[in-house]
């Protein structure tokens, strides 16, 4: 007897005979791996987040520059670690000697280890560069998402209080703030810095977020009778944050370096506070006849520096679509 084909046997059996080979067609499908194709199991949609660690995890910039910020970081906590001297232990009888047996980097010009300090002057850049940046980053964010999202009366005030600050030059305000909030400590320099480096964060956060608030997604969103609140925090702020992340993580590394220029002024940290930029201000007198004084502190500002603007580069290759 010759068999029937699929068609044949619905006509034959009827709905019955129909719905048996839809059942077996559907476990065929669920057994064959990947679906209907058989092309494999199906992968998770990537999002942008992942994207971005795949690919820092493959570059190279972003895994040395790494390395050295968690060394720093490392040093910065536990600098006993790796010096079990005093910063401000000094002996005139030993100034501007070079190096010797326990004391690599030889002294300055007080007579104090140059290598200790140098170790010491981590901690003063790294809290200023981070918590400078977190301050920086909440402030402009903050103000520039509800410039963005708002409109109106907020974004003509912000655009126009940007442009104030824009117009103060960073050292000769810090020159005029320092000088009237005295302090030996990192937080007057951290308050300056927050003071004027929010503009450009809150510039980059407002753009992001009136780009974001286009899409589609948010749209629906408000159709659907979400509140403000929620379409800022669950649809918008996700997809608006990563030029706020890329600006902030290489601005970093500029704020470290405006923390040592302070201090070489002499309006930033102040001694007994141990920093690099005070190190440097220090050895510029004795450049010549004592140059390592000046070499290491003014070389472990410049591997930091470039250490956090290397990461700001690899991060914002990472998170920029148009790179994919």
């Amino acid at each position: 007897m010759p068999e029937q084909t699929p068609d044949e046997a619905i006509s034959a059996g009827g709905a019955g005979a129909g719905m048996d080979l839809a059942i077996e067609e559907g476990e065929t499908l669920e057994k064959t791996p990947g679906g209907p194709e058989g092309t494999g199991p199906a992968e998770k949609p990537r999002s942008l987040w992942s994207d971005a660690w795949r690919d820092l995890r493959r570059n190279p910039v972003f895994i040395i520059s790494a390395l050295i910020i968690l060394f720093l970081v490392i040093i910065s906590i536990w600098p006993s670690l790796i010096t079990n001297q005093d910063p401000l232990n000094c002996d005139l009888g030993k100034a501007q000697e070079g190096s010797q047996p326990g004391h690599p980097f030889g002294f300055d010009g007080q007579g104090c280890d140059v290598y200790t300090r140098t170790v010491y002057g981590a901690r003063a850049s790294v809290t200023v560069g981070v918590c400078a940046t977190l301050g920086v980053s909440l402030l402009g964010g903050i103000l520039g998402g509800f410039a963005g999202f708002f409109g109106g009366w907020w974004d003509s005030v912000l655009s126009r209080l940007t442009d104030v600050f824009f117009g103060i030059p960073v050292v000769l305000g810090g020159l005029v703030f320092l000088s009237v909030v005295p302090g030996s400590t990192v937080w007057p320099v951290i308050g300056f810095i927050v003071l004027l480096g929010w503009p450009q964060i809150a510039r980059i956060a407002r753009g992001s977020v009136i780009t974001a608030k286009q899409n589609d997604y948010v749209q629906a969103a408000r159709a659907l009778g979400a509140s403000n609140s929620r379409i800022m925090l669950r649809h918008i702020a996700p997809n608006a944050v990563a030029p706020v992340i890329v600006v902030a993580t290489i601005a970093l590394g500029t704020y470290i370096s405006l923390e040592a220029t302070l201090s070489f002024l002499g309006v930033g940290l102040k001694p007994p506070a141990v920093s690099w930029g005070i190190d440097i201000s220090a050895a510029a007198n004795y450049i010549r006849n004592a140059p390592h004084m000046l070499l290491w502190p003014a070389g472990a500002l410049a591997i930091t520096v470039l250490a956090f603007i290397m990461l700001g580069d690899a991060v914002r290759d990472a998170l920029d679509p148009k790179l994919r």
